[in-house]
Order: structure tokens, then sequence, then C-alpha cells
């Protein structure tokens, strides 16, 4: 052997072997941080159902829990970690509208209060009916005891 060949082989064995690492995309890195704030014990609730949604309000240094309860209008993005849905009621005579990040931490729990028969995703046709005009095919009302589970 010359000196030069003995140089590599104990070049060789004195370096640490390389690893080859995976690359993290920002995709991939943010989809693992927001799989830890996914609540899992929701109720199943879809459009068309009534449903009373407990939401945590800050007034000043107090805190406290405000139900607001309406018709759901739309879903989107299923299960995701920034999957939303819309709420509708009609409160003095003006429709209020509101969109609820389905695993957000100020929501305390969602009640399905009654379930509808509908055909459609998006309820946007409700939206101009009053009255009797906006009634659904009712599957089942749940009286007394609202059915849901605490989403803490």
């Amino acid at each position: 052997m010359t000196t030069g060949e003995e140089t590599t082989t104990t070049a060789q064995a004195n370096t640490v072997p390389v690893v080859p690492q995976v690359k993290m995309t920002l995709e991939g890195a943010i989809k693992s941080i927001s799989s830890s704030f996914v609540k899992s014990d929701l109720p199943d609730f879809k459009p068309g159902d009534v449903v009373r949604v407990h939401a945590k309000i800050i007034e000043g240094t107090k805190e406290r829990v405000q139900i607001f309860e309406g018709i759901v209008l739309k879903r989107s993005k299923g299960t995701h970690a920034d999957a939303t849905f819309t709420v509708r009621k009609v409160s003095y005579n003006i429709g209020v509208e509101r969109t609820f990040p389905v695993h957000s931490p100020r929501i305390e729990k969602i009640e399905i209060m009654t379930r509808a028969k509908v055909r459609r995703a998006r309820l946007f046709y409700i939206r101009p009916l009053r009255g009797k005009a906006s009634r659904m095919k009712t599957l089942f009302t749940n009286s007394g005891k609202p059915q849901g589970t605490k989403a803490a």
C-alpha cells in the first residue's frame, strides 16, 4: 500500500456515518402541529341540523359561556384541523350568521337539537325565506336532553 491509500482508509474510519435527513416540508410541519389541536369528541352534525353552540366569550376580565342556537348552513373542510361551520338564526327579525372553527378551544360544546332531511350541502337558499317557508322536514327533535358531547 502507498501512503495515500493509508490516509484515505484511516480518514474513512474516523468519520461518522452520514444519515440521510428527511426533508420536512412546510405543509407537513403545519399538518403535524395542527393535528394536535383536533378534537375527537364532537357530535356528528351536518347542514340542516339545529345546533346549540356553547362558545366562550371574554368581556373585559370576565369569561362566560354564550349559547348560539340556529340552523347549520354549511360545513367546510370536513374533519380537517381548520374546518368551520356556519350557523344562522333569526333574532328580532334580523338574520344573524356566525362562522365557528370546529376545533376551536373557544367552543365548549355543541348540542344537536333537531336533525332535518336536506338534499344540499349548502343551504344558502334559506336566507331570504321567512316563517313557514323556511321549514324543513324534521327527522327527529331532541326534546329535553340535548344530544352532543362536551367538546373540550
